[in-house]
């Protein structure tokens, strides 16, 4: 089941706009729908798959995306009779996809409540190294208890814990990342001087959670750190968000509470004086693609019809923290759900479920049906032209500076969306015709974060998503070479 989306248009040319928007492909496996690996076309076991990914990257890459972004958890995510589970390492999965692509930038998720600072932030600089500055980072605290077994735990830590912890590691992070200064890499063969040891400095990091000395034992990488990505939306979330996020994925089924949500944060950031135009907002929309509506929403049925109820009806009882016997397919919720204060994971996704469920009078069946292609972000199935009406409606009303683009299929959806609507939103002037800059930060319009302790990153350093100075400048790729180039989670 899905939004209906605007009245269809016609394509038209607009010029340029001063604002345009950002597009981050989400992939997972076989697609976002959970009955997607069922279909004909599908291959069951492509989360393993690295050419699939590659596939995957290099088609987003074709289609100018500023990145795309894999999800993660410590722990096994589905019940694995119900939908693929068991995914490549997303960190390991960036390494190879940043020798297969040229500009797009490489997103992955990381545990703040599961990972050390300095190992974490080793790998990330090593990637932005390799990638020649186009990776980025979504920092999770991770929900689910199940993780917490994995590492010595009996139970996770409380919400408010997670999110403490997730504040010091990223101060901790920031820190090891600005340990070697711009110029401490000299390499002066003559006189046999490779470094300047009074430009490589301890962070000597003592609190809460860490303990952590210093310096990184890599150089200061092209983009200094990575873009820092945020997935939260309750209090903690966006609190979090507005301290250090420079890009926010999250799920809203209505204009009006997207809307508000984007000014929220962005008004929070400007308090802890940051500039809001550095934190890009991103909801996710699940796009199901026909050459008519009719066949748009014959693809999306099709979907749900391959949804397995029983398994769903476990899931979505796991999710709202009630018995299975305490739903029933062909009846709304319960009355007595819990409050969102009660729950200690998920708790916007929580909240954005319930209120769905009330707000719509859904039956248990119906809001399955609503969940299965983007567990709570917006499905619009619809022409090319509907989509792009769908993303220009929520960009023009400030609910958006960019979307989450969530196929629920993939390969094919991904190429519908790339072949389709891409250019409808380039001729409209909402999205660029061709990459324009070779860093993730470029992509975004964001600066290069100034030096340590100088708070909001410094656009003075130098321009929006240019290399750290004194860094060589990463290869630009010759025209001719770039046509050869061209995840139940914890995200929004």
């Amino acid at each position: 089941m899905t939004t209906t989306p605007p009245t269809a248009t016609t394509l038209r040319t607009t010029p340029p706009r001063e604002r345009t928007l950002h597009l981050n492909a989400f992939l997972m496996t076989t697609g976002h729908h959970e009955a997607s690996w069922r279909l004909p076309d599908s291959d069951p076991e492509a989360g393993t798959d690295i050419d699939h990914y590659i596939n995957l990257a290099q088609t987003a890459e074709r289609g100018g995306f500023d990145s795309i972004f894999f999800a993660d958890s410590p722990s096994l995510r589905a019940e694995v009779g119900r939908r693929p589970a068991g995914n490549l390492e997303p960190l390991t999965l960036l390494s190879a996809l940043s020798v297969a692509t040229k500009r797009i930038g490489l997103i992955a998720t990381a545990s703040a409540s599961y990972n050390s600072p300095y190992n974490l932030a080793r790998r990330f600089s090593s990637i932005d190294h390799i990638s020649r500055g186009r990776v980025g980072w979504n920092v999770v605290t991770t929900a689910g208890s199940d993780a917490a077994r994995n590492f010595g735990l009996d139970e996770r830590p409380a919400h408010q814990t997670r999110y403490e912890r997730a504040e010091e590691f990223l101060e901790v992070v920031q820190g090891l990342w600005q340990s070697w200064d711009a110029d401490a890499v000299i390499a002066d063969k003559a006189t046999g001087v490779w470094g300047d040891d009074e430009k490589v400095n301890a962070i000597d990091h003592e609190g809460r959670f860490f303990k952590v000395a210093g310096p990184l034992n890599i150089p200061r990488s092209p983009q200094v750190y990575p873009l820092i990505v945020q997935a939260g939306s309750s209090e903690s979330g966006k609190e979090l968000a507005a301290k250090f996020a420079e890009a926010v994925f999250t799920a809203h089924q209505w204009l009006d509470e997207a809307a508000a949500f984007a000014a929220d944060v962005k008004d929070r950031a400007r308090r802890y004086g940051r500039n809001p135009e550095h934190v890009k907002i991103l909801p996710g929309i699940v796009p199901v693609i026909g050459a008519t509506e009719a066949e748009a929403r014959a693809k999306d049925d099709e979907l749900d019809r391959l949804i397995r109820p029983e398994f769903a009806l476990a899931q979505l009882a796991q999710t709202l923290r009630v018995s299975p016997d305490a739903l029933a397919l062909d009846r709304q919720l319960p009355a007595d759900l819990p409050d969102e204060d009660e729950i200690e994971g998920a708790k916007s996704r929580y909240t954005l479920i319930v209120d769905l469920a009330r707000r719509e009078g859904l039956t248990a069946r119906e809001l399955i049906g609503r969940l299965g292609g983007g567990r709570g972000h917006r499905t619009v199935a619809g022409t090319p032209e509907q989509i792009a009406d769908a993303i220009e409606e929520w960009f023009d009303a400030g609910a958006a500076d960019g979307f989450n683009i969530m196929p629920p299929a993939l390969p094919s959806g991904l190429d519908d969306f790339v072949d389709t609507v891409v250019p409808i939103l380039t001729e409209r002037g909402l999205f660029r015709h061709d990459y324009e800059t070779t860093t993730l930060r470029g992509h975004y319009g964001l600066p290069v974060p100034g030096p340590r302790n100088s708070g909001e990153s410094s656009s003075g350093q130098s321009t929006p998503g240019e290399p750290t100075p004194g860094r060589p400048t990463p290869g630009q790729p010759d025209r001719d070479d770039e046509d050869t180039a061209t995840t139940i989670s914890e995200v929004a």
